[in-house]
């Protein structure tokens, strides 16, 4: 029984750990770009966009197709980003909790 409580005592601090990681990816962001900086794109390190920059000189109404292209490539970068800040967020979070080596948090393994 006693390592079924060590175990438990274990578990918790993981889903305390996890619960903290959440709340810190609302507050990371990135910023995504494209056309060396003239189409920019803020996102939370859950994706959630929270703003989006072009530059005037980039609004061609007769050629919407540049900046349809560099908002998508932007959007891609952001992404990228994201992802990063999050699989960074979630590994410091799952630090000390003495987890098997090749555990990949949030769940899986390492190949």
């Amino acid at each position: 029984m006693k390592d079924l409580a060590g175990l438990m005592k274990q578990a918790q601090e993981m889903q305390k750990k996890m619960g903290e990681a959440q709340a810190r990816l609302d507050a990371v962001e990135v910023t995504g770009e494209a056309g060396a900086g003239l189409v920019k794109i803020t996102t939370t390190a859950k994706g959630e966009p929270r703003k989006v920059s072009i530059d005037p000189s980039l609004i061609d109404p007769s050629e919407p197709e540049i900046l349809e292209d560099l908002f998508l490539a932007a959007l891609a970068d952001a992404k990228r980003k994201a992802d990063e800040a999050q699989a960074n967020v979630l590994r410091d979070a799952a630090s000390g909790l003495g987890l098997p080596p090749g555990f990949d948090m949030p769940f899986g393994v390492k190949s």
